[in-house]
């Protein structure tokens, strides 16, 4: 009998245990939204509440590190954007960086007009220099895949990187910022297979004193249809 009620024990034990693990391991309301997913789990349809489909391009380079995600408000999508741009400078000391942040600008789905009146702005991490360029909006829909314009290792002479970006619209037109002079287009990334873009990552080179400075160096984009 005593043995038997020491295996009750240690399955009870056992079994609290995990329930403990799981409780302890749910998310809040707050933390789940928007949970970041592979595209590997996102169906064809892309009508899957939980999938958050991740886009990028292959040309961007690789100073720096990878700064925070950040999310349009839950309902809203990508429908304009605005550049941090450094001006060209001329001269054998001139240390240009061309792009140096990407904003994007959400929109509530049900909402027609544009430019809008009401849209929140987000922005991942962005360089040092530069200022804000006018806002380019979709004249219908939400950004839905994007080009980066780079320029590649400049050796012993001044890099730069990241120079410009372009916007496709889920209506099919074509948005371009007004960055810099210097690079190649890269190849478009994946479109998003839900209804817009709906985050922003960057990968930023902080200030390198007297070194050589590039800013932005690449960014990846999140797509959401929920």
């Amino acid at each position: 009998m005593h043995h038997f009620f020491s295996i009750a024990l240690s399955l009870l034990a056992i079994i609290g245990q995990h329930v403990s693990v799981q409780s302890t391991g749910r998310r809040s309301e707050r933390s789940i939204n928007r949970y970041p997913r592979s595209s590997l789990f996102c169906p064809p349809d892309g009508k899957n509440e939980m999938c958050l489909q991740t886009v990028k391009v292959s040309n961007g380079m690789e100073w720096g590190g990878w700064m925070s995600k950040e999310m349009c408000p839950s309902g809203t999508y990508a429908a304009g954007f605005s550049l941090r741009v450094e001006p060209h400078s001329n001269g054998f000391w001139a240390d240009n960086t061309a792009l140096n942040g990407i904003r994007l600008h959400c929109i509530n789905r049900s909402s027609s007009q544009r430019p809008h009146e009401y849209y929140s702005s987000i922005q991942s991490d962005i360089g040092s220099w530069g200022s804000w360029t006018k806002s380019k909006w979709c004249s219908s829909g939400y950004l839905t895949a994007f080009q980066l314009k780079v320029e590649s290792s400049q050796g012993i002479e001044d890099d730069t990187s990241v120079n410009n970006i372009r916007f496709r619209c889920s209506q099919g037109s074509v948005l371009q910022g007004e960055g810099g002079r210097w690079g190649d287009w890269g190849n478009w990334s994946p479109s998003c297979i839900g209804r817009g873009i709906c985050g922003i990552k960057t990968r930023i080179e902080e200030p390198q004193g007297m070194g050589d400075d590039t800013a932005l160096n690449d960014v990846i984009m999140y797509c959401c249809n929920y």
